[in-house]
């Protein structure tokens, strides 16, 4: 019997070593395949260009990067200048649509008004619009209002979002209700209990919203296109597209990935920080009881 389950116990070691063996081969495999595209951005980036040229076949090294094309792409290219026009678009517009969210959840958590329920069935009903659609009649909307190639027009469509809201309302519905009512029988105003309270409670959830919204607004680029067509509004990706489409982004390739290595790198880092807070937040907004 002791042999028996020696070889028992033996087999089922050799299966769970395989099984780990081809789970990190393909996990491997597949971290491969994710990282390589930015391993040739910034590879090609660091490439001057009469080296990049003479490359009948592409080389995975380099034994001689320069720094070139990243000061060419500043000096060429008003890339600066996309840069600050997102950092003002980004900050305004996560501040504004964590305000929004914060109050519009804490409504829908705890106050107590006639049709609730009802209205927020029909809040989260926005969710099936479309994109194509809102765009279009944001466009619409903004043109009319003459607020194309303004900051106010780039900012106003984008300060709400349905999903961070019902994310952040589901956050603050896990808090008892008992905590509330001990709240209000002490005196303390709705907007104390939201700051003193509910925030520090759901402070995950609340920065996984605000990371996401700055991904978000970083990588903005339908609307960006539609509303600025003067470069002193550009963002970075309207810059990308300007950068591609002039002498220097179709000559110049290896400065073409310089300017994509610069406006990746600051949402790379933001992530590699904060990435356990967004799954953090991200599960305990999901997650009931």
């Amino acid at each position: 019997m002791e042999n028996n389950f020696d070889k028992i116990q033996k087999k089922t070691k050799a299966k769970e070593k395989i099984t780990k063996v081809l789970t990190y081969a393909l996990l491997g495999f597949w971290a491969l395949m994710v990282l390589f595209p930015f391993y040739w951005m910034i590879l090609t980036s660091v490439k001057s260009y009469s080296a990049y040229n003479s490359e009948y076949i592409p080389k995975f090294f380099t034994l001689s990067p320069t720094m070139e094309n990243y000061v060419n792409v500043f000096a060429e290219v008003p890339l600066a200048d996309y840069l600050f026009n997102t950092v003002v678009f980004t900050v305004i517009t996560t501040v504004i649509m964590v305000f929004v969210t914060v109050l519009a959840a804490f409504a829908f958590a705890r106050l107590e008004f006639r049709g609730k329920n009802i209205l927020f069935t029909i809040f989260l009903s926005l969710m099936m619009i479309p994109n194509e659609l809102v765009i279009i009649t944001n466009f619409v909307t903004i043109t009319n209002w003459d607020l194309r190639n303004t900051f106010t027009g780039l900012i106003l469509p984008s300060v709400t979002s349905v999903f961070y809201i019902y994310l952040l309302r589901e956050n603050f519905a896990q808090v008892p209700d008992e905590l509330y009512y001990a709240a209000k029988v002490d005196g303390t105003s709705d907007w104390k209990y939201l700051t003193k309270v509910l925030l520090p409670i759901c402070k995950p959830t609340v920065i996984t919203i605000t990371i996401l919204k700055v991904i978000e607004c970083w990588n903005s680029y339908v609307w960006p296109r539609l509303v600025t067509d003067d470069a002193a509004y550009f963002l970075v990706s309207n810059g990308i597209q300007a950068i591609r489409e002039s002498g220097l982004g179709r000559e110049n390739i290896p400065a073409m990935m310089a300017a994509v290595v610069v406006i990746s790198v600051p949402l790379i880092v933001l992530y590699l920080i904060f990435h356990k807070k967004i799954m953090e937040g991200v599960s305990r907004g999901g997650t009931k009881g």
